[in-house]
């Protein structure tokens, strides 16, 4: 289970992460096509307004300063069919010279071409008839041409060599132009996110940015105003300061579905280990119950069966003082026996709220020198004491006397029971505004921090194995604990393993 648990919450994180280097890489493409068509837009767009500036001068022929006439011929004859074609095309190259807002007013010469197509076919044919002589059949006509093509390209190479010569990239493009031209081309791309953008000329920041921008490795930048080879010495570089933070939100229910999922896996799984470690203390508890149980029945059973046997007796059955003593002492180890089993129903009435517990008001000193009465023989059969510390100032509250008193009883066993030597057991109280409290103190032999955390549960024992030296079946602190919690007070103890316990219990005052 652990194993697979593993293994699934693997796998989504990987599919998680690989999700997420998907979109920010996609993001990266769609980010980079709409730097490419910014590029190509304001390269466009500034070409067109030069070209529409400047048509005129190219095409008046006042500006010519020179020409060039370059001709070329062809020719093609075939003496079998007496066929005879001829091509001659005649170039002419012009200098126009523009004015513009070059280096001193200065203007550039550009190159204007226009031409001639000659064409010649001649074919001498001959009469099947003798009569008649051969004849000369010929076709010649001639075209004008221009080259557009050649022209726009002359006026291009122009433009750009003395643009990215001559003037600034900040007076060629305005940061309003190029903010509004990213913007559009985001939006195309889907893009909503805030952005920051800056030009840089040859590695040095241009005045072209949209602020403070530091440029780092992941930024996608993309090549400005390239010429015709593709070359640029302008970089265009793109950040998006939220653009972690959008992109996950933008698979965030995917994200938070896959988490709930994982969540309930892990749920599922820690309770399913939680139950059955808890399952499995229990059969120990319940085991270690049973055994307890069997080890206090035993001595009773054993202790009747001989008493029997021994009423049996012909010499003792007519000695009726001796007859007396034996049936005292069934009677005795059957109450014995018939308290255990008490004890155990009334836990599990507590439990199902069947006991019916009636509450006045009571005094809770009294109870507990009562309950210290109960067990006076026992301490002093163990050559011990219990010493009173009353510092309560208001000791009155609202209880059933006959349960309260069985739970200081209880407490005082225990106190009893778990101390190696000759007892030792102190009784505080004190009381607060709203609170009673009552502490008992013993120098017995602990327990640990793991007890403490189960001492108030049913049928709990500090795991020994199977030794039984201290006799008893985990019932008497979650009898405390029940009717303590049914008086709306609350228990708890502190202990150091070797150094004893203290108990304390609050009780809501009248």
């Amino acid at each position: 289970m652990s194993i697979s648990l593993v293994g699934i919450i693997s796998v989504q994180v990987y599919w998680i992460k690989d999700a997420i280097k998907n979109k920010q890489q996609q993001f990266k493409n769609n980010v980079t096509i709409a730097l490419a068509r910014t590029s190509e837009n304001i390269k466009e767009r500034e070409y067109q307004e030069f070209a529409q500036t400047y048509n005129e001068f190219f095409e008046n022929n006042q500006l010519r300063t020179d020409a060039e006439i370059t001709t070329f011929l062809f020719q093609q004859v075939d003496t079998v069919s007496k066929k005879k074609f001829t091509f001659g095309n005649t170039i002419l190259e012009e200098s126009i010279k523009i004015p513009g807002e070059f280096v001193d007013n200065d203007s550039i010469v550009i190159k204007r071409y226009s031409g001639k197509e000659d064409i010649y076919f001649s074919q001498i044919i001959k009469s099947e008839n003798k009569d008649f002589k051969a004849y000369l059949n010929e076709n010649r006509y001639s075209l004008f041409k221009s080259y557009p093509s050649w022209n726009s390209e002359a006026l291009e190479h122009a433009f750009r060599q003395s643009k990215s010569i001559f003037i600034p990239i900040n007076q060629r493009i305005s940061n309003k132009e190029l903010n509004n031209t990213l913007k559009e081309e985001f939006a195309k791309m889907n893009i909503t996110q805030d952005f920051k953008y800056v030009v840089y000329e040859d590695g040095l920041a241009t005045q072209l940015k949209s602020g403070y921008f530091n440029i780092q490795p992941e930024d996608i930048n993309y090549p400005l105003l390239e010429d015709e080879d593709g070359n640029s010495k302008y970089k265009l570089y793109v950040k998006f300061p939220n653009e972690r933070k959008n992109l996950l939100s933008g698979m965030m229910k995917v994200l938070i579905l896959s988490l709930f999922f994982i969540g309930i896996i892990i749920a599922a799984f820690s309770t399913s280990l939680y139950q059955l470690i808890r399952q499995k203390k229990i059969s120990e508890i319940k085991t270690d119950f049973i055994n307890n149980m069997t080890h206090e029945f035993k001595t009773p059973i054993a202790t009747i069966n001989l008493a029997l046997d021994a009423i049996k007796n012909p010499k003792i059955i007519s000695d009726e003082e001796k007859v007396k003593r034996y049936v005292q002492m069934i009677r005795d180890e059957n109450k014995r026996m018939h308290g255990q089993v008490e004890n155990v129903l009334r836990i599990s009435r507590l439990e199902k709220n069947q006991l019916d517990i009636s509450k006045d008001a009571v005094d809770m000193h009294d109870i507990i020198e009562e309950a210290i009465e109960h067990i006076q023989l026992l301490i002093d059969d163990r050559k011990g004491n219990v010493t009173t510390h009353f510092q309560a100032i208001s000791s009155e509250v609202l209880g059933n006397q006959f349960h309260l008193t069985n739970v200081v009883v209880n407490m005082l066993e225990n106190a009893l029971k778990y101390s190696e030597n000759a007892p030792k057991i102190d009784v505080f109280t004190e009381s607060t505004n709203k609170y009673f409290i009552f502490k008992i103190k013993d120098e017995g032999i602990g327990m640990s921090r793991n007890a403490q955390k189960y001492v108030f549960d049913k049928f709990y024992r500090e795991h020994k194995g199977n030794i039984h030296n201290v006799k008893g079946h985990g019932l008497g602190l979650a009898y405390v604990k029940e009717i303590i919690d049914n008086h709306h007070g609350t228990v708890y103890v502190e202990s150091e393993k070797g150094k004893g316990s203290i108990f304390t219990v609050k009780l809501p005052l009248i």
